[in-house]
């Protein structure tokens, strides 16, 4: 009963976006009424860190800021990733497999069901997603935000789990934050990318453009939408169980060190790419030309061999 309410402003919202576009301070005022239906729920209340640089307990208007925050965060980092096909339903895949495992190993079985369930429906959706016939269907922000607003509930309740229940897991409690930053590493990094760059660039953090990871994947290296979304999930995969491993046996510290390291890395590798959508065009244009070209020798050339024969 602390879902349905949330669920349904954000599928009117959604709706109503994707058939008359809304501001996005309106689509920020339902998430934060949506938001406040979950926090409203003490079995989401974060009272404790476990130990997480030294901080165990904290007060309880904090846990509330903090709740509120890694919901928003969630949601709208979730809703800008779906910028292509596939890659929101994939990344989405990932995301809930590794909690579908969480919930099954901390006996939480409404959040496994609710994982699983969910899980299923994007499968089922990724079918026709990637399709190239007539069939083919969009998430949407209809689709996107609802689907956002669980995976956030999700992480909510993983960060909101007791002591003795996270005593299962193959990782130790106090690196249960940055497991969670890894769970979703993807909508995460492009989501403080891009806004960085919209935001030096002097322009509004919601205002569109072309700069966000699957873009430049699309736009520099000629991939299509479904290779772009591919690559993107495996690294989402690998990312998470490379962090698993690491935080079975690591402190945070070391932790945090990888995690600024991989994220530094990435930062550097696609700072090398120009992200004025005025460059993007022209280099699609000259890309476009040199086709152009190559196809005309090759005309030209089956043309004198023709001639010969």
């Amino acid at each position: 009963m602390f879902f349905i309410p949330g669920l349904t402003i954000l599928f009117i919202i959604g709706l109503k976006d994707d058939l008359v576009v809304l501001s996005p301070y309106t689509k920020l005022a339902a998430q934060f009424i949506s938001i406040a239906f979950v926090l409203s729920n003490e079995a989401f209340v974060i009272s404790s860190l476990h130990g997480f640089f030294g901080v165990y307990d904290i007060p309880l208007y904090i846990s509330y800021l903090i709740g509120g925050f890694i919901m928003m965060t969630i949601v709208n980092a979730y809703n800008l990733i779906d910028g292509i096909d596939g890659l929101a339903a994939i990344v989405g895949i990932v995301i809930l497999i590794i909690y579908s495992t969480i919930f099954y190993m901390t006996k939480d079985y409404f959040y496994l069901l609710l994982s699983l369930t969910l899980n299923g429906c994007l499968i089922a959706f990724l079918k026709y997603n990637l399709s190239a016939s007539h069939e083919k269907i969009f998430m949407g922000d209809t689709g996107s935000l609802i689907v956002g607003f669980i995976i956030s509930i999700l992480t909510l309740k993983f960060l909101a789990l007791p002591s003795n229940k996270l005593e299962h897991l193959p990782f130790l409690i106090e690196n249960i934050p940055l497991i969670a930053i890894g769970i979703l590493i993807v909508p995460l990094f492009d989501t403080a990318r891009v806004f960085t760059i919209r935001l030096a660039n002097r322009k509004s953090p919601f205002s569109a453009d072309r700069n966000h990871t699957h873009h430049i994947l699309i736009d520099y290296f000629n991939l299509s939408h479904k290779k772009a979304s591919l690559i993107i999930g495996a690294f989402n995969l690998v990312f998470v169980y490379l962090f698993i491993i690491l935080g079975s046996t690591s402190y945070n510290f070391w932790m945090v060190a990888v995690l600024v390291v991989t994220v530094i890395g990435l930062g550097y590798f696609f700072y090398r790419y120009n992200y004025s959508f005025s460059n993007i065009k022209r280099r699609i244009r000259f890309r476009n030309k040199v086709n152009n070209v190559k196809n005309k020798g090759k005309e030209a050339l089956h043309n004198v061999n023709s001639k010969d024969e």
